[in-house]
């Protein structure tokens, strides 16, 4: 290692500058940055605040890095390209959720949740955790800025779009009045899978609740709020339309009677306990609090295996779930809710898929999105 002395000469100027912070550690292994040594060739600029070191020539120096300077950061309207504000001595390690709360103080009514900071105007949103430094910026960074609008939590969504269909089934199940009229208050149906429809309904729904409250890590904090009133629409009205008919006093139990109904809720059963096996595997990937993303894998579990063969089989037994459901029920509107929701499911799949395949290079090739060997 190389001992240079310290110390520094305001007659260096004619030296080329050199701008630096030094990483030096002390015979006694004393470390600090050094803010000024003389190296050979070059004249110091800064102020050391040198230690009690007996003997300075013992100080080497071990790391010789770049001084990175201050950034400044301009932030415009995505749509107007109005600038909106201007941030002088950013730190260059800061993150863009570091520069959304800056950015906060002189826009109070845009939260860091709803804002969206791009490099491009129509670019993809910088992600809370990437670094300034480490972006394609020079030291003037130009960000864009789009309003999210107003957000709320993703627990608060799955809340309410779940207990919603819970509430308003049993609604229907009991026959609350002016559903089917007057003379059939409160009464009970005669047909046992009417109950066990209900038992299965419940059940699916009481689980998705304990599972946002206890099983659950979200990626994102929030979501657009105007959100909830859509997811709403679509989870409570499905449930009141298939609850109206099967809880009908009119309604008829399947064709096949009670061999459809025990193929049909075994379907169900395995299904359920996949989608809860898929779930906990996933949250056992994330560590509380954090965003880190793993490529999933199967584990003892046999009903995690599925992961040899698709990249999403939580969304796979979702809808093995509510086909069985449909197939016990024989009921019209339950197969159309299970046919919007493996239409939508399998966009998310399809989504999530090609995340996986762009983020790691290792990917298992034999995957499909949501349906084995087809889809």
């Amino acid at each position: 290692m190389k001992h240079y002395e310290p110390g520094a000469r305001a007659s260096d100027d004619h030296l080329p500058r050199l701008d630096c912070y030094l990483l030096a550690r002390g015979s006694a292994g004393w470390e600090q940055q050094l803010q000024l040594l003389r190296v050979p060739g070059y004249r110091c600029l800064c102020t050391w605040p040198w230690p009690r070191i007996r003997e300075p020539r013992d100080i080497g120096i071990e790391t010789l890095a770049p001084l990175v300077l201050p950034a400044q950061v301009e932030i415009l309207d995505a749509k107007t390209r109005e600038k909106l504000c201007f941030l002088d001595k950013v730190e260059p390690h800061a993150t863009i959720a570091e520069i959304k709360n800056l950015f906060t103080k002189t826009h109070p009514q845009w939260y860091p949740a709803r804002q969206s900071l791009r490099l491009d105007p129509k670019g993809k949103s910088l992600k809370d955790e990437d670094v300034l430094q480490k972006l394609p910026v020079g030291t003037t960074a130009t960000l864009y800025f789009r309003d999210l609008g107003a957000q709320i939590s993703w627990v608060t969504v799955f809340l309410t779009e779940y207990a919603g269909p819970l509430f308003i089934y049993l609604l229907f199940y009991f026959r609350v009045p002016f559903i089917y009229g007057h003379k059939y208050d409160f009464t009970s149906s005669r047909h046992t899978v009417v109950h066990l429809a209900c038992i299965c309904h419940s059940f699916h729904y009481i689980k998705r609740l304990l599972e946002t409250l206890f099983v659950h890590r979200f990626s994102h904090g929030t979501m657009p709020l105007r959100n909830i009133f859509k997811n709403c629409t679509y989870y409570w009205g499905f449930a009141a339309w298939m609850a109206y008919y099967i809880n009908h006093p009119l309604y008829t139990p399947p064709t096949y009677g009670a061999q459809q109904v025990k193929l049909a809720l075994a379907i169900f059963v395995i299904c359920q306990l996949g989608n809860f096996s898929i779930h906990m595997a996933l949250r056992d990937l994330r560590p509380a609090g954090s965003k880190t993303r793993k490529i999933p894998y199967p584990t003892k579990n046999p009903f995690t295996w599925l992961f040899l063969l698709v990249s999403c089989p939580n969304y796979t037994y979702e809808v093995g779930s509510w086909i069985g459901f449909a197939i016990m029920t024989q009921c019209l509107p339950v197969a159309l809710f299970s046919l919007v929701g493996f239409t939508q499911m399998t966009i998310w799949a399809k989504g999530k898929h090609r995340s996986y395949l762009k983020e790691f290079r290792d990917y298992p090739p034999l995957r499909m999105p949501i349906i084995p060997f087809l889809l």
